[in-house]
């Protein structure tokens, strides 16, 4: 080894300041015999002028020479001073006075130009002051207890540590010339020295960067450090170490995690409102951060919206919901056990496991279970801490998945008590609908569809969609399907029905939204639940936007709906058909062929004035009418065009014409997953009928009173040929009085047609648009009776507009015997077997 290098220093014989000292000799008598360059360059005073002169001479004040302390010196002592230098400048010198053992003699002598007796070593006092600052800093650095602080050398042997460089049991007392290897455990060791040789070779300095750190003799969990490093150089640049300062920070890390377990726990089960959804998120998000098996149990009565109720032994059914981690197969998940309702949280037989109650406002919902496996370190009261938080978290959002179960279930209630029955069976069609909610927070929406039996053995059929969700949109709904029955029951024409419809529309749109009374709430939970109400409320058309509306400017949600109506005779074989904003419907002719009714749609619902273009087609026996909502077609991601297309596929698929109606219908909305809707889906499927023309007979009628006779003569022999001897007389009796009060108030023509399908139907059609009334006659009225006749004799009357005027109609049921013996419905569908039964 060079003699002139010290292990672990730089390649160089110089001691740390020396270079930027100032040094001088002095004689007995306080002269300058010696100078070195430093001092030249301090001072900016060659040597050839100072030396040979007192030092005294060198001062800015000489009178205020510092002398040694008790005025005589007996050793080293030092001083601060200022002096002139070269360039006429002061400058503030600290120095220290060495005194020399003895005089030099001999060349040393020679060399000083006479005996020395003092060494003067000076330096500026700023820079003094930062000397005595590092010096102090290293000092106080090495006496640290709440870190570790290591120097290494080029070799990453370790040259001085302080005494908690690892206070952990398994480190040597003697860490000097060692590595970590020599007592770590050897990845541990490594990754460490990966990242010291990096900072070695580069310069940069490594901030916290955070290591598993296990010594060889105690191997368990160890320790999380963050380790600091910069590299040392000399102040050639030479670099001859690195200094590494290690920080526990285990609890910190722990504590990093508990809270990040807490907060990605509070995301994971705040966004479900499915009770089993819940619990499964719970248990999910407890694997593994903070368990290995996590298990949930949740009170029955969540189930089904209830509040949890404990029984006469203070216990409460459990349903073990949920369970996730190492072996959570083998949990039996649906099983129910009682538990205390009054149970607090508790670490379990062993510090492996634990358990915390979930429970909310009160009420006791269920609670949750952890457990870790061998090999990981026990649970502290932290982690029990940690699991009740989340636990009180989870069961907030647990009861309010199981309230809006509550509302979920009363919701639906209300949408299947406003929808017709699934299945339906008229003269004219045999139908089957579908309602699938999309996946939203309400489960419940607007669409509907319905089947309304007219007179003549017609049938309307009918589908909407209402905007928005929820249960304003279901009450909306509601409400306009008990228009559209009531409308239909006057027997309106399409067009006319949907100018109805739409007025209505806007009437609902420009209701005010009157704000709740000051009483409202009086008596009742404030806390029960988020608000039910359908929405926030909007300007009033009359507000600008921009301007804030007064309180009884308010209106509610905008309120809109689409709506076709189409109206099926199964007579003349044909459908009427109108539409306000809604998608055509498709048709599927007996032979398997697609289309779509070419409508022209008006406006929706709600737009006000606009008229509604009424669109005929004639439909073969057997064919298939689809009517639906918007949501069948139309996706996430695909457009109407598209929808549209997909339907017509399904449709045109070999046997779908001749299939079943309730498997065709399962199998296109099967199509639509919930998940994937981005509206309700309402599906209609209807299969039509045809009326035979042997079960209808026509007779004109001249507007003579005298053809009464002869008309009376004709229905009769008609019936008896249909075998239904038994309708003769009240046949006869209700169109006496139908024809002679046409006759009498319209004049003619008058036209007379029996329908035989289902029942017997009487119509009786004239050019007047006056609608007959019935009144009940006094005891001296001679005439008013007629259709208080008519009405007591048949179960069903009434009266309608046609283009030429109204008809007057009348349905009587046909006897049992009479329907046993012919045909009293509907014309078969060949290839169609049983064709009612679709």
């Amino acid at each position: 080894m060079d003699r002139k290098t010290l292990p672990g220093t730089p390649g160089h014989s110089g001691l740390p300041f020396a270079d930027s000292a100032a040094g001088a000799l002095l004689d007995a008598d306080g002269v300058v015999i010696g100078w070195t360059p430093a001092a030249e360059e301090l001072l900016s005073l060659p040597a050839d002028r100072v030396c040979g002169r007192p030092a005294r001479k060198l001062l800015a004040d000489p009178a205020g020479l510092p002398g040694p302390p008790g005025g005589r010196p007996v050793g080293a002592w030092s001083g601060e001073a200022v002096v002139r230098t070269g360039r006429g400048e002061e400058l503030t010198v600290v120095f220290q006075v060495l005194p020399l053992a003895g005089p030099c003699t001999g060349a040393a002598a020679e060399w000083a130009g006479g005996p020395a007796r003092y060494f003067v070593l000076g330096a500026p006092a700023g820079k003094v002051a930062r000397w005595r600052q590092d010096q102090a800093f290293t000092r106080e650095l090495f006496l640290q207890d709440r870190l570790g602080l290591a120097v290494f050398d080029a070799e990453l042997r370790l040259v001085r540590t302080n005494t908690h460089l690892l206070p952990y049991t398994g480190l040597p007392p003697d860490l000097r010339n060692r590595r970590l290897g020599d007592f770590l455990q050897a990845p541990d060791a490594a990754a460490i020295e990966r990242r010291l040789r990096e900072v070695l070779r580069t310069g940069r300095p490594l901030i916290l960067a955070e290591d598993t750190v296990r010594t060889i003799e105690d191997p368990g969990g160890g320790v999380v450090m963050a380790v600091s490093a910069f590299r040392l150089q000399a102040p050639d640049g030479q670099v001859f170490g690195v200094t590494a300062l290690f920080t526990d920070v285990t609890e910190q890390r722990r504590s990093d995690e508990r809270l990040a377990i807490l907060h990605h726990a509070t995301a994971a089960v705040g966004g479900s409102l499915s009770v089993t959804g819940t619990g499964e998120e719970l248990a999910t998000v407890l694997v593994p951060g903070l368990a290995d098996l996590a298990v949930v149990e949740i009170a029955r009565a969540v189930f089904t919206g209830e509040e949890p109720a404990p029984g006469e032994d203070g216990t409460v059914p459990l349903r073990l919901t949920a369970a996730a981690g190492e072996r959570a197969e083998e949990v039996p998940t649906g099983t129910v056990v009682p538990a205390d309702a009054g149970s607090a949280p508790s670490v379990g037989g062993s510090p492996s496991s634990m358990t915390a109650p979930l429970r909310a406002r009160g009420s006791f919902l269920g609670r949750v279970t952890v457990r870790r496996g061998p090999g990981r370190r026990d649970y502290a009261p932290a982690d029990l801490d940690l699991l009740c938080e989340i636990a009180a978290r989870a069961a907030l959002a647990l009861d309010n998945a199981r309230r809006y179960t509550r509302e979920h279930r009363a919701a639906v209630g209300l949408q299947r008590s406003l929808l017709p029955p699934a299945q339906a069976e008229t003269v004219a069609v045999t139908t089957s609908g579908f309602y699938l909610p999309a996946d939203t927070a309400t489960g419940v929406g607007g669409d509907w569809f319905d089947v309304i039996p007219l007179s003549s053995a017609r049938v309307a059929l009918v589908a909407g969609d209402v905007v928005g969700h929820g249960l304003g949109a279901t009450a909306t709904m509601g409400r306009l399907r008990t228009a559209v029955r009531t409308l239909a029951d006057l027997d309106l024409e399409p067009e006319e029905l949907m100018v109805h419809l739409d007025d209505l529309v806007s009437q609902l749109r420009d209701e005010p939204n009157q704000p709740d009374e000051p009483d409202q709430h009086e008596g009742t939970d404030q806390h029960d639940g988020p608000d039910q109400s359908d929405g926030p409320d909007r300007p009033s058309p009359v507000t600008r936007p921009d301007e804030d509306p007064a309180p009884g400017d308010l209106r509610a949600d905008p309120v809109g709906a689409t709506c076709l109506y189409a109206v099926y005779d199964p007579v003349a074989r044909r459908c009427a058909m109108v539409s306000a904003g809604h998608p055509p419907p498709a048709v599927v002719d007996p032979d398997g062929t697609v289309s779509y009714v070419p409508l022209n749609p008006g406006p929706p619902l709600g737009v006000n004035g606009l008229p509604f273009e009424v669109t005929e087609v004639e439909l073969a026996p057997g064919s298939l009418l689809v009517l639906y909502t918007d949501g069948l077609i139309e996706g996430r991601d695909s457009d109407l065009d598209e929808g549209m297309a997909e339907l017509s596929r399904r449709l045109a698929r070999p046997g779908a014409a001749t299939a079943p109606l309730r498997e065709l219908g399962k199998e296109i909305i099967s199509a639509r997953p919930a998940h994937q809707l981005a509206d309700d889906v309402t599906l209609l499927l209807a299969r039509t009928h045809a009326v035979p023309a042997g079960n209808t007979a026509v007779w004109p009628v001249a507007a003579d009173p005298a053809a009464v006779a002869r008309l009376r003569q004709d229905a009769a022999q008609q019936l008896r040929a249909w075998g239904l001897e038994e309708l003769v007389f009240t046949t006869e009796l209700v169109l006496s009085e139908l024809v002679t009060n046409a006759i009498r108030h319209a004049g003619g023509p008058v036209e007379v047609r029996l329908i035989r399908a289902g029942q017997l139907t009487c119509e009786v059609s004239d050019p007047s648009a006056t609608q007959p009334r019935m009144r009940r006659a006094l005891l001296t009225d001679e005439g008013g009776r007629g259709l208080y006749l008519v009405a007591q004799l048949t179960t069903r009357w009434g009266s309608r507009y046609t283009r030429r005027g109204k008809t007057i109609w009348a349905e009587q049921p046909i006897p049992d015997e009479a329907g046993d013996t012919g045909d009293t419905g509907a014309q078969d569908v060949p290839g169609v077997p049983d064709a009612r039964n679709g």
